[in-house]
């Protein structure tokens, strides 16, 4: 089963998104920002964005959906009251869901206002859960696409051969049991 799944990014000055969408695209992923600004407001960003970004004309490349209201941001938890506008309006915070097919969230990111994303961490952790979904592994601290993955502790040792053909690395550890158990990137 594939995981296809939409990334929900609170609008702000997302010009490197502009030019790394072709990623999104390449992973199945929808893109879809979240503004508290007018949607007139969203006309002048996006041309704005697409010339700081360098990227090239064309219709923008993905859609931003006006909160005006900040309806959604307050449910979602977006707001930071920390921060504040000029006006004294608590700021939206910078965040980021993964959100699946069955509309769950399968992940959530939240920055200060004052604090950009990470789209290298992002786009990370989008391959850690499609393949996670479609394997029976986990991905280890500052895994990469390509690097080994854990065998989920649910695999019976006997199971293993069938499961993962490229082979299973059991770490030993000082207490003897064998569940650090490390296999390939079966998604490579």
């Amino acid at each position: 089963m594939d995981l296809n799944v939409s990334v929900y990014l609170i609008a702000a000055y997302t010009g490197l998104l502009t030019k790394i969408m072709p990623e999104f695209t390449k992973r199945n992923t929808k893109v879809i920002a979240l503004s508290c600004n007018p949607v007139d407001s969203h006309v002048q960003w996006q041309a704005d964005i697409m010339k700081h970004a360098g990227s090239a004309e064309g219709a923008f490349p993905y859609p931003i959906v006006d909160d005006t209201s900040r309806e959604l941001a307050v449910e979602l938890g977006m707001v930071d009251p920390e921060e504040v506008s000029a006006t004294g309006a608590p700021m939206t915070c910078r965040a980021v869901f993964i959100i699946s097919p069955d509309k769950k969230v399968k992940l959530s990111i939240l920055y200060p206002a004052s604090c950009g994303r990470n789209f290298d961490e992002v786009l990370r952790a989008l391959d850690s859960l499609q393949m996670t979904v479609k394997h029976k592994v986990a991905t280890p601290v500052n895994w990469v696409k390509g690097s080994e993955c854990m065998v989920v502790p649910s695999v019976k040792d006997a199971d293993m051969a069938a499961l993962f053909p490229l082979g299973v690395r059991v770490e030993a550890v000082p207490s003897g049991k064998g569940y650090l158990r490390f296999t390939p990137d079966p998604s490579t």
